[in-house]
C-alpha cells in the first residue's frame, strides 16, 4: 500500500473515532424545542446507531469474518462474542458503574478498528467499515455521555476531553491491523466473529429497548436510516 493510502486509512479512522466526543457535544445541547421534539430525537439517534451497528454485522464483520474459519470456528467465535458482551454487562451492573455505554462503545470501536485496519492491508475499500463505525459512534458518544453526565460544567469539558483522547485509539489499532494482525487472517477472522455477536448482543439488550416509545413511530426509522448507510456504502464498494 503506498504511503498516501496510509494517510487515508489513518484519517479515516481518526475521523470514525471522533465521531465520539461529536456525540458527546450533541448530548451537551437540551434545548429543542417542543420538548416532544427533542425526546423523539434522542430515541431517533439511538436507533440510528443501531441501524448502523446491525449493517456493520450484516454487511462487513459476519461476510469477512467467516472467509477464513470453519463453521464451528465461526460459531464458538460469534458466541463467545455475545457471551463476553453478556459478562461485561453482569460485571457492570454489579459494580453499579454508570460506564456500561461507555464500555459498550470501547468494545466494539476497537475489534472494528483492527477489521478497518486489515481490510486496508489486504486491498479491501475502507470507506464503507469506516463510515459505519462513524454513524454507530456518533449515537453510542451521544447515549455513553448521557448516562455519565456530569453535574457541573468543568467535568462535564474533562469528560468531553477524554472522549476526544478515546477517540486516538481508532488510528492505533488500525495500525496494529494493518502492519501485524492482517498477516493472520485466521485470527482476524475470529476477532471480526467475536465482535459482531458482540455487537448484536449489544443491540438488543442495551440499544434496542431504550429506542421505544409509546404511540411513536417515527424513532424506528433512525434504525432504517442507519442501515441504509451500510447498504449504500456496499452497494457502491461492491
Amino acid at each position: 500500500m503506498a504511503q498516501g493510502d496510509i494517510v487515508g486509512l489513518l484519517i479515516m479512522a481518526t475521523v470514525a473515532g471522533l465521531a465520539m466526543p461529536a456525540g458527546a457535544i450533541l448530548a451537551t445541547y437540551q434545548g429543542i424545542q417542543p420538548k416532544w421534539l427533542e425526546k423523539e430525537l434522542r430515541h431517533g439517534i439511538l436507533a440510528l446507531g443501531a441501524g448502523a451497528l446491525i449493517s456493520a454485522v450484516g454487511l462487513v464483520l459476519v461476510p469477512e469474518g467467516i472467509k477464513d474459519v470453519s463453521v464451528l470456528a465461526a460459531i464458538m467465535c460469534f458466541v463467545g462474542g455475545a457471551l463476553a458482551f453478556m459478562a461485561l454487562d453482569i460485571y457492570l451492573a454489579k459494580k453499579k458503574t454508570a460506564g456500561s455505554q461507555l464500555a459498550a462503545m470501547l468494545s466494539d470501536f476497537v475489534p472494528e478498528s483492527i477489521a478497518l485496519g486489515t481490510t486496508a492491508a489486504l486491498g479491501g475499500g475502507t470507506m464503507l467499515l469506516g463510515l459505519l463505525i462513524a454513524v454507530q459512534n456518533l449515537p453510542e458518544g451521544f447515549n455513553a455521555y448521557r448516562e455519565m453526565l456530569p453535574k457541573n460544567k468543568q467535568r462535564s469539558n474533562k469528560l468531553i476531553v477524554i472522549f476526544v483522547l478515546m477517540a486516538l485509539l481508532g488510528p492505533l489499532f488500525s495500525l496494529l491491523g494493518f502492519y501485524y494482525l492482517a498477516q493472520f487472517p485466521v485470527v482476524m477472522s475470529g476477532i471480526m466473529l467475536f465482535a459482531a455477536g458482540g455487537i448484536l448482543y449489544s443491540v438488543f439488550q442495551d440499544i434496542a429497548p431504550q429506542i421505544r416509545m409509546e404511540n411513536h413511530w417515527l424513532p424506528p426509522l433512525g434504525g432504517i436510516l442507519g442501515f441504509l448507510v451500510g447498504l449504500i456504502g456496499f452497494m457502491l464498494e461492491g
